[in-house]
């Protein structure tokens, strides 16, 4: 990513237009966005990050995963398939799969739900990307595989020859 820094503890990439878009908004809702910005890149190592539609979004594989917005008495936090996580404290918005939680204090971020719903926005996604394509028509994409690394043998354990 040419239009990119790394942030100083995380070594992961957040757009300068990312940074540039939590640089203008108030006090409040600029500490709400670097918190949101930095978890997101951190635990989606993977992703893409723009300004898409005039609002910071992380993509997997070109399909939008979860991004953020200053409305006018908050922060909201989107995750475009986020109606399927069966999360409690996010909400249902629009007609398609996304669902949201709004943030008026950085405080309300709670670090250990975001990192388990950046998990679910992983392994459960709709294809968002080809929406047009399909004429509004979402199919769920198959989760990814997961990879299995084996582990060395300890020492301690002898192999039969």
């Amino acid at each position: 990513m040419r239009n990119s820094i790394y942030m100083s503890k995380t070594l992961t990439k957040i757009s300068k237009d990312i940074l540039a878009y939590n640089k203008k908004q108030s006090r409040v809702s600029k500490e709400i966005c670097e918190v949101l910005a930095e978890g997101l890149s951190r635990n989606l190592p993977k992703a893409e990050n723009k300004i898409w539609h005039a609002h910071p979004v992380w993509f997997l594989d070109g399909n939008p995963i979860v991004g953020y917005d200053k409305l006018k008495d908050c922060v909201r936090l989107l995750f475009w398939s986020g109606q399927s996580f069966k999360e409690k404290d996010l909400h249902k918005e629009g007609s398609f799969k996304a669902s949201e939680i709004r943030y008026t204090d950085v405080s309300q971020i709670n670090k250990k739900d975001l990192k388990r719903w950046l998990e679910k926005a992983q392994d459960i996604q709709w294809d968002y990307k080809n929406i047009v394509k399909r004429k509004g028509v979402l199919k769920r994409i198959a989760p990814p595989k997961k990879s299995v690394t084996s582990k060395p043998i300890p020492k301690s354990v002898k192999i039969a020859k």
